[in-house]
């Protein structure tokens, strides 16, 4: 266990230095400029700059990427400057830049888990897993007053099932039909929406920056592209979606979710009944946002698998996405079946 380290930059993901000196000077910043990347994300790219003293995160969007939507530079800045003095636990904005695009941000120091982490002790993992889920109920009470324009909050839970899946089929590459099930079976299945609220659609424990002192202390959460007005089950689905048991299936457990598999922490129907408990939210349906969740994740590594097929990103990383979509297709319809 460490702090997040970055490393070189990635071929074809470099910087334009003399921009950035720019960008850097209308904030006060000058001198030489080191320059490091984050290679952990499959998102938007995120750099850690060096420069006058100062340690800044930068954010700009993925080489090739054509759903805008989810890599707007600006809307992400808007939301944790709105965000910041509300709720704390978020890094402050520093400043956008529409020539990039790209914004700064202080760097939040910490601990991000990931993947591969050394196994931490069942007791540390049973009270982060509970500060983990305490913390997105605590997100969903976060004053939405004036960010309202951040997305239409009635209809949501069936416009999500219907976009994800157009996106999917605007992304398709293989034959999925476990996952073509699920998504007939979500729209056949509709929940009643469960209110409107801020959610933050991609929150996970690599996402958090917790405190290396005391693991379950969440300093920040990142990651915010995503956000939006919406149901909040429909955002505890997708957490649910990142959430892996020591009992699911061999094949799914390939997947780069393991960390909350690990002795300690809370299971799905732990997370719901606790969410549920904080929140003061009856969670009645959970197949259906567990399912939700799986099949957004799935789309969203198609549409990284996608732009890799297409030769419009070199990392390799990327060239086992295909299969993730698979098994997330086949816990997807198994879910459909038998429940959470």
């Amino acid at each position: 266990m460490g702090l997040d380290q970055p490393k070189a930059v990635r071929a074809g993901e470099e910087l334009d230095l003399d921009l950035l000196a720019r960008c850097l000077e209308t904030v006060g910043l000058r001198g030489p400029i080191e320059v490091q990347q984050f290679p952990r994300g499959f998102s938007n790219l995120t750099y850690l700059l060096r420069v006058d003293g100062t340690e800044l995160v930068l954010r700009r969007p993925p080489v090739g990427s054509t759903v805008k939507s989810a890599h707007d530079m600006e809307r992400e800045y808007r939301i944790l400057a709105a965000i910041h003095p509300r709720f704390g636990r978020v890094p402050r904005p520093i400043g956008y830049f529409p020539e990039g695009p790209l914004y700064l941000m202080e760097r939040v120091p910490g601990v991000i888990l990931r993947d591969g982490a050394a196994p931490l002790e069942p007791s540390v993992m049973r009270t982060l897993s509970e500060a983990t889920v305490d913390n997105l109920a605590d997100i969903h009470r976060i004053d939405t007053k004036g960010l309202e324009s951040l997305g239409r909050g009635e209809g949501y839970v069936e416009r999500q099932v219907k976009g994800w899946a157009d996106r999917y089929q605007k992304a398709r590459t293989d034959d999925v039909p476990e996952l073509e099930r699920a998504i007939t079976w979500l729209a056949e299945h509709l929940p009643a929406q469960a209110g409107s609220v801020l959610i933050h659609n991609d929150y996970k424990y690599d996402n958090l920056v917790l405190n290396p002192e005391r693991l379950s202390d969440i300093r920040a959460v990142l990651d915010w592209e995503m956000a939006t007005i919406g149901d909040p089950l429909m955002d505890l689905g997708t957490t649910l979606g990142y959430w892996m048991q020591a009992d699911d299936p061999p094949a799914f457990r390939q997947l780069p979710f393991t960390l909350t598999s690990s002795a300690g922490n809370l299971t799905r129907a732990e997370v719901v009944e606790r969410y549920a408990k904080r929140s003061g939210r009856p969670v009645d349906q959970p197949a259906f946002y567990y399912t939700f969740g799986l099949f957004k994740v799935a789309v969203i590594a198609q549409q990284i698998y996608y732009r890799f097929r297409q030769g419009l990103t070199q990392d390799e990383r990327f060239a086992m996405l295909g299969m993730a979509v698979k098994l997330l297709g086949q816990q997807a319809w198994h879910t459909c079946q038998t429940g959470l």
